[in-house]
């Protein structure tokens, strides 16, 4: 490790602030609206799910939102994380690019999803809540936030989609080691899941369905608010200090990223990485491609509409302007569960109508194959979420090698595969499925679109 890795390692350099892009885009975000009225929400619409500076945080313009002692404090646990040049995996590659990654893998629960769980349940204690509610895919979002509510005395509840609480039981043990409750979703708990065991019984699940079965609790107990692990402005903010500790360690190495790349689901890893360059690059200090890299099993971005549409599966949420692929689609239950989501961050969302990054989609076995040559290279199992964002890193890096151009590559490995392991055997043995998602099943998705909400109608390939 050379000492500008060092001196960018000590706890100094964790960032004071977040960052919210919207202070700096040419044309705001749509707001959401309430689902009954078809007016924008207001605080009073969201104060039964959440805090109060978190609706501040979600609704606000404050181009820097100072990040409070209590919160740096837990973050010092893991933060500032390392960001790594993949020499062995360029060597095996045989590129001449500079391949550079933000390892995220360190925090308590093995993912980025710590550094917006570790404030979303700070300020909800500091406002007297007793328990939070939550959704989790892949189980890195639900570990984070039963770690994040030990540190401040809450209690945590979680419905698990149903395909990866099968997939991984061992992340479910994690999040009970730290306390919370957990629950396969759908589940016989909530009237959201037993609708939806009453029309499928073997029903894989889905984030919509989670999140439906979380908010539903949470709406029905005063002393209960909900917790969402992307998607919202609010999570996309903490996670920017991701890209912010990124550019003052790419500085120290001397070092102008050329190329961005990061896996999207609901997006909150994907931005926390890419806002901070996104911010330098409108003010002409920079000028990356930026490509945001999804499954082809769930291509939001890619092949869904630009509509409003509910957040959950139910339509217990408001309506977010973002690309979906219907808050009735069900996702193929492929290995990447924190990509299984129907619809893209409305913010995010919008930087792409803007078209301030591009996005491309990939087969879960490219992603594994892109993976395993990884850890074989650098030694760390990387989640199959992050692995999305490796495969188009390395084709990159072999177009490189074949126009012998040396550009410097940023991607973010935002967890580690430790708990999939179950899926590397699959891969290695053979057995790992690609999805082929057909056009039909799409479009019979998007005919379930409130489309009243939204005078253009949806939009899309």
């Amino acid at each position: 490790m050379n000492e500008a890795t060092r001196v960018l390692l000590d706890e100094s350099c964790i960032p004071r602030n977040w960052y919210n892009i919207v202070a700096d885009l040419p044309l705001p975000p749509p707001p959401p609206l309430h689902p009954g009225t078809l007016r924008p929400v207001g605080p009073d619409d969201l104060a039964p799910l959440f805090p109060m500076e978190l609706i501040a945080q979600e609704t606000g313009a404050d181009r820097f939102v100072p990040i409070p002692a209590g919160v740096r404090d837990v973050y010092r646990l893991w933060r500032p994380t390392p960001l790594v040049r993949a020499r062995r995996l360029e060597r095996a590659l045989g590129t001449p690019a500079r391949i550079y990654y933000k390892y995220e893998g360190g925090s308590p629960s093995g993912s980025h999803k710590s550094n917006t769980a570790v404030p979303q349940a700070y300020y909800n204690a500091r406002e007297g809540v007793r328990r939070l509610t939550t959704e989790t895919g892949a189980g890195q979002w639900g570990s984070a936030l039963a770690f994040a509510c030990a540190q401040y005395g809450l209690e945590c509840e979680v419905w698990m989609v149903r395909a990866s609480y099968d997939q991984k039981p061992h992340r479910a043990s994690l999040m009970r080691v730290y306390g919370a409750t957990v629950h396969a979703s759908p589940s016989q708990m909530t009237g959201a899941g037993r609708r939806i065991l009453a029309e499928d019984p073997g029903s894989p699940g889905s984030l919509g369905i989670a999140i439906s079965e979380a908010v539903e609790v949470a709406g029905a107990a005063p002393d209960t608010r909900y917790a969402l692990g992307s998607v919202l402005n609010h999570v996309l903010l903490h996670q920017t200090v991701i890209g912010e500790e990124a550019l003052e360690q790419l500085a120290a190495f001397g070092e102008t990223p050329d190329v961005i790349v990061g896996c999207t689901g609901g997006g909150s890893n994907f931005a926390g990485l890419t806002f901070p360059f996104l911010r330098e690059k409108l003010a002409g200090r920079i000028d990356p491609v930026i490509r945001a890299v999804e499954p082809e099993a769930c291509p939001s971005l890619t092949r869904g509409a630009y509509a409003y549409d509910f957040g959950d599966t139910a339509g217990l949420t408001p309506l977010l302007k973002m690309h979906t692929l219907g808050h009735d689609f069900v996702p193929d239950p492929i290995h990447a569960g924190g990509l299984r989501y129907h619809g893209m961050s409305p913010l995010l969302s919008h930087l792409y109508e803007l078209g301030m990054f591009e996005a491309v989609a990939k087969r879960q076995s490219e992603c594994f194959e892109a993976a395993v040559r990884f850890a074989r290279a650098e030694g760390i199992l990387p989640a199959p979420e992050p692995a999305h964002a490796l495969a188009e890193t390395v084709a990159e890096a072999l177009r490189c090698k074949e126009s012998g151009e040396p550009k410097v590559l940023l991607t973010a490995l935002c967890g580690h595969g430790h708990f999939d392991l179950n899926a590397y055997d699959r891969h290695l043995s053979g057995l790992l499925e690609d999805f082929a998602l057909p056009r039909e099943r799409i479009d019979a998705a998007l005919t379930g679109l409130p489309g009243a909400a939204d005078p253009s109608g949806p939009s899309g390939p």
